[in-house]
């Protein structure tokens, strides 16, 4: 078997793969929502595995993989693998599962990541009133993750927050020392979503990239009697291209709340540092910007051997990343959490895609499936309506 072709289209906002053999064995994965732009460096990776056997998914990787970085520039190469994994389970007749090993879980637990409420304000009330309406939901998640402080909205919204000038816009734009009321403000609605959580619903909490050190240390010893399951990114994270490890060790060996980063860093020698120093409690890579599952799975193992926990990123990967979070969180070692449950962009995708289970989670859980590859395939005739024109080829 030979890979003939690289092929990509938006789907919506989605870049999604398409791997092509010359034996009509075909793999897919699918980019972050986020990264539509990624589209365009697609085509670059083709000339690199054109003639190569797919099912060597290693030696496919090893051609490509040192031309990536960390988020947003390791996301094809991530896309890449998992599409080759999709495509030898096919061949071979086998669900992903079985090529990382096997699985030691039937179910895999999520937290509500793509499930999320709207905020009517940035007040306790308006967080409490957030998690009653999560805690009611369907899937019946045990495990709920919200933003506060630089992560989201929070610091932009609240007047005296933080002792800098706000600047505005997405992807996290603050950095600096809190005030006193900004301080105390989190964990006053930290407080109020666990007086609605209680102790039946885990709460895991969003929290930067952008804080200082010395803050970090005062908020995360402050809500220590919470119980909270993780601080999420409060130094470096989404879209930080680089690490700070000792940073984060002194802010990990100074309290019991857990430290938790990782979502943006890609290949395992990036996370070795953080694990080896234990400098957090709990890492989160994204398969779709770690370098794939095989990757993800080397840094779950690391982390196990070394006392760190385990809770995947993937809030924005889609339905084709739900499919290989499920497969890769099968096989992970007893360090894993829960990953973050990705929900579709638009809700047409729902139509296109067959192989999921009805309904999706229940009680907070996603069952195992059993079908070759990720176990998903699309409708091709439902999903031309939704290629652009110039994507029109994309299943030929």
């Amino acid at each position: 078997m030979k890979i003939t072709a690289i092929r990509c289209a938006l789907l919506g906002d989605s870049p999604v793969i398409r791997v092509v053999t010359d034996e009509g064995v075909d793999g897919y994965s699918q980019i972050e929502s986020s990264k539509p732009y990624m589209a365009t460096v697609v085509p670059l990776y083709e000339p690199f595995l054109l003639g190569e056997d797919p099912t060597d998914i290693e030696r496919c990787m090893l051609k490509i993989r040192r031309f990536a970085a960390f988020k947003p520039w390791g996301s094809v190469v991530s896309a890449l693998e998992v599409a080759l994994h999709d495509l030898t389970g096919k061949a071979y007749g086998l669900p992903v599962y079985k090529l990382l090993g096997g699985k030691v879980r039937d179910r895999v637990r999520v937290y509500n990541g793509g499930v999320r409420p709207v905020l009517e304000g940035h007040e306790p009330e308006h967080y409490a009133a957030a998690m009653a309406e999560m805690k009611a939901a369907p899937e019946g998640f045990t495990i709920i993750k919200e933003g506060v402080g630089f992560h989201g909205f929070m610091s932009q919204n609240v007047a005296g927050f933080m002792l800098g000038d706000q600047r505005t816009g997405p992807r996290h734009p603050n950095r600096g020392p809190l005030t006193e009321k900004g301080l105390k403000h989190t964990v006053r609605c930290v407080e109020a979503m666990k007086d609605v959580l209680g102790d039946e619903i885990g709460l895991a909490l969003d929290m930067g990239p952008g804080w200082t050190v010395t803050d970090a240390i005062r908020v995360m010893r402050a809500i220590e009697p919470l119980n909270v399951l993780w601080g999420e990114d409060l130094l470096t994270g989404d879209y930080v291209p680089w690490v700070h490890a000792d940073q984060y060790r002194e802010v990990t060996v100074a309290t019991t709340t857990p430290t938790h980063t990782g979502e943006q860093i890609y290949l395992r020698q990036n996370f070795q540092e953080l694990v080896e120093r234990k400098a957090v409690r709990v890492v989160g890579p994204d398969p779709m910007d770690v370098g794939g599952l095989a990757e993800l799975k080397r840094v779950a193992e690391l982390a196990d051997l070394h006392g760190v926990q385990m809770a995947p990123h993937g809030v924005l990967d889609g339905v084709l990343g739900l499919a290989a979070l499920v497969q890769v969180c099968a096989t992970l070692p007893d360090n894993f959490i829960a990953f973050e449950y990705p929900v579709a962009e638009h809700p047409w995708w729902y139509d296109i895609v067959s192989g999921l289970p009805s309904p999706i989670v229940q009680d907070g859980f996603v069952t195992v499936g059993d079908a070759p590859g990720l176990g998903v395939t699309f409708d091709e005739d439902a999903t031309r309506a939704y290629l652009r024109p110039e994507d029109q080829g994309f299943f030929d």
